[in-house]
């Protein structure tokens, strides 16, 4: 069973395949317009470059291709805005999401021993 991991925020998604014993990451890259952020971040976003966050979301759902479990970590809202985006444009992906996560920025080593803990059950520090 392929069971992958993406932490995903405004800049990039991370996807991790993870297994008891082997790590694998492939990054995706947002689009890199700067926008001045506000309160109404999502608003500006789309009014200034409205096609940026979704073919930013279609890229890394073709990275979770051949996926059976997915687990959606992330310090912000950018995380439910993929899981929106997958209700609305790819319902066997949205089904795939086993579970959603605040992370802030955890460095590889301790998001590869939380995903082990989550999937695996291997005993591990949460991810930070």
């Amino acid at each position: 069973m392929r069971k992958l991991a993406v932490w995903i925020d405004h800049d990039e998604a991370r996807v991790f395949h993870i297994s008891k014993a082997t790590f694998a990451e492939t990054t995706v890259q947002a689009p890199n317009n700067h926008i001045h952020r506000h309160p109404k971040d999502m608003e500006t976003r789309t009014r200034n470059h409205p096609d940026d966050e979704p073919r930013f979301f279609h890229e890394v759902v073709a990275a979770l291709e051949g996926a059976e479990e997915i687990l959606l970590l992330g310090p912000s809202m950018t995380k439910l805005h993929f899981l929106r985006y997958a209700q609305k444009h790819d319902s066997t992906l949205e089904r795939r999401i086993v579970g959603i996560e605040s992370a802030d920025h955890p460095t590889d080593r301790q998001l590869a021993a939380h995903v082990r803990h989550y999937f695996h059950g291997v005993n591990a520090p949460g991810p930070g």
